[in-house]
């Protein structure tokens, strides 16, 4: 099972997602071919209601323990209640911004 299965497994049963976009967004960075270390999430669910941003990461980070600890160097966080993802139009927001450090800011 590769890496964004598993944060996909792990991030639909400790949420119920109503909305998931996972996007490896590796191939951006200074890492091998075939990587799997950055990400970007964007996670509408109802357990998010009434809690803040800080504690809504708090939330995925405790859902994803395993896999951060397992090579996931990076994870790009939109977390959303379904109200919020409603007023937002249920847009994906745009992707990151290209990476800089490492060996690619010596490029």
């Amino acid at each position: 099972m590769t890496m964004a299965e598993r944060i996909h497994r792990s991030l639909t049963a400790a949420f119920q997602p109503t909305f998931l976009d996972l996007v490896n967004e590796s191939h951006l960075h200074s890492v091998p071919k075939g990587s799997e270390t950055h990400f970007r999430l964007v996670l509408v669910s109802t357990a998010f209601e009434g809690k803040s941003r800080v504690q809504r990461a708090r939330l995925v980070h405790e859902a994803l323990e395993s896999e951060l600890k397992s090579g996931v160097h990076a994870l790009t966080q939109r977390l959303h209640t379904p109200d919020e993802w409603a007023e937002m139009n249920e847009a994906v927001e745009v992707a990151s911004p290209p990476c800089l450090g490492g060996s690619k800011a010596d490029d």
